[in-house]
């Protein structure tokens, strides 16, 4: 074995398709991306014999789609805290308990939008399909960016972002490597430096455009008015979330088109004997999907407003600040599905799958989701930019670059994933202990504004 992987390494420098012909081809006909295959390492086989027994074709097709979409996941136990989240607004639970269950319920919501996007993806093509995919591939952090927004709490949004893009970065990626590294310690793991190498260039890319509204504070004198910088950064966030929208859209030509056979997954077979490509066909309609995928994108927004309206409360009651909530305990339970597929694929030593999900999360949230938020803050008549402050841009800055330093050889061992994961731990300590009230005019004062009761769905779950 120890022979092979040089051979496969060298075939992949080289750009030739024919070592994972099988699976390219795979995915070329159905579109699956990293991130779909992540996502499937948590999905179980249904078991439809009783169901065919029932008489009724009606009736049948129903419980056909509610055993592959509900009880198809590991995760379907956490769905019971999604009516549990509900029923308790009305009955009076307090908020920290709505908090908790809304993030809990969040989870196997997550996984299960990636199950349908893919489900779709077998009717509509490999194209659309990648691209549907690459869209909906985090859509619980931009509904709850969002939402956020409509509420003026611009500080939450910042730091959720944020915390989206490090956790994909340093935990994801450094426990994917660290088990991977563990379990496979007898073995030179590899993986293809191009894909890596993509992502990089365009998160440096968004850091530039984080930096400058940030260091147009430091070059005023003393009669640049306030006023004047902050406009100033303002227009100059604007254009450039513009310019990042642009440079994301070429990220998915060149992903879905041009340069698609360095994104694909690939499917070779390893000594797990394991195939992640488990199905060849779809279980359920192209409208059953779709009608499942925008049932769940709304209970997502619900669930997502119950978060925001509640943050501030849970933050006074847990003793924990907002900043570490939103940039912490936010992005680990979003995205719960995905970083354990990532983890799953990286003990099987297929890292090329691990690093699609990280580095493209990262990616898609730092050069797609923020943007996108900038911009809708614009329409609606928030003033958002993209500074997001000296101690939260450095640690942005300093996560890219070790990881792009940690991935620069194209191999791994544990002791890359280790480092990674204590500097995760190192910057989750720093927001841990950070008690300091945020200057930006928009920004939360933590333990200063507690929530009043949530308002009933009808009326937006928003502070009174």
């Amino acid at each position: 074995m120890a022979g092979i992987v040089p051979e496969q390494w060298s075939a992949a420098e080289n750009g030739n398709a024919n070592v994972t012909s099988k699976g390219s081809s795979r995915e070329l006909r159905h579109g699956r991306t990293a991130h779909n295959m992540s996502s499937s390492s948590l999905r179980k086989k249904s078991d439809l014999r009783v169901i065919q027994k029932v008489p009724y074709k009606g009736l049948k097709d129903f419980l056909t789609n509610l055993q592959e979409v509900i009880l198809g996941t590991k995760l379907a136990i956490l769905f019971p805290a999604i009516p549990v989240a509900i029923i308790g607004t009305y009955c009076g639970f307090s908020q920290p308990w709505i908090f908790g269950l809304s993030l809990l319920g969040l989870t196997p919501l997550a996984e299960r939008v990636s199950f349908l996007t893919e489900q779709l993806a077998f009717y509509t093509g490999p194209t659309l399909g990648g691209l549907l995919n690459a869209t909906c591939g985090n859509a619980t952090e931009l509904i709850i960016a969002i939402l956020a927004l409509t509420n003026n709490k611009v500080a939450v949004v910042k730091y959720s972002l944020l915390g989206s893009i490090l956790s994909n970065l340093l935990l994801v990626l450094g426990t994917s490597l660290l088990c991977g590294g563990i379990a496979n310690i007898r073995r030179e793991q590899r993986f293809d430096r191009k894909q890596a190498d993509v992502n990089f260039f365009l998160l440096l890319m968004g850091l530039l455009c984080h930096l400058l509204p940030l260091l147009f504070g430091y070059v005023g004198n003393k009669e640049t008015s306030d006023a004047l910088i902050s406009s100033m950064q303002l227009n100059l966030s604007r254009a450039s979330s513009i310019v990042m929208l642009i440079g994301y859209i070429a990220y998915l030509v060149f992903q879905l088109w041009t340069h698609r056979q360095l994104f694909d997954a690939q499917d070779q077979e390893d000594a797990y004997d394991d195939n992640v490509e488990d199905e060849e066909t779809p279980v359920i309609s192209f409208w059953s999907g779709f009608a499942w995928l925008v049932g769940m994108t709304l209970v997502i927004a619900l669930l997502s407003e119950y978060v925001v309206a509640t943050i501030e409360d849970a933050s006074d009651s847990w003793g924990l600040s907002v900043s570490f909530i939103s940039i912490i305990l936010l992005p680990i339970v979003g995205n719960a599905a995905e970083h354990a597929g990532a983890i799953i694929f990286a003990f099987k030593n297929k890292l090329d799958i691990s690093l699609g999900v990280a580095l493209g999360s990262a990616t898609q949230i730092g050069l797609f989701v923020v943007p996108l938020t900038i911009i809708v803050a614009w329409i609606i008549g928030i003033d958002m930019d993209l500074n997001f402050n000296l101690l939260e841009t450095g640690s942005l800055a300093l996560s890219i670059i070790i990881t792009a330093f940690t991935l620069q050889d194209g191999t791994s061992h544990y002791m890359k994933g280790l480092v990674l994961l204590l500097c995760y731990f190192i910057i989750a300590i720093c927001f841990f202990v950070d008690k300091i009230p945020q200057k930006q005019p928009n920004a939360i004062h933590m333990g200063i504004q507690p929530m009043n009761n949530i308002i009933t769905w009808g009326r937006g779950v928003f502070s009174s």
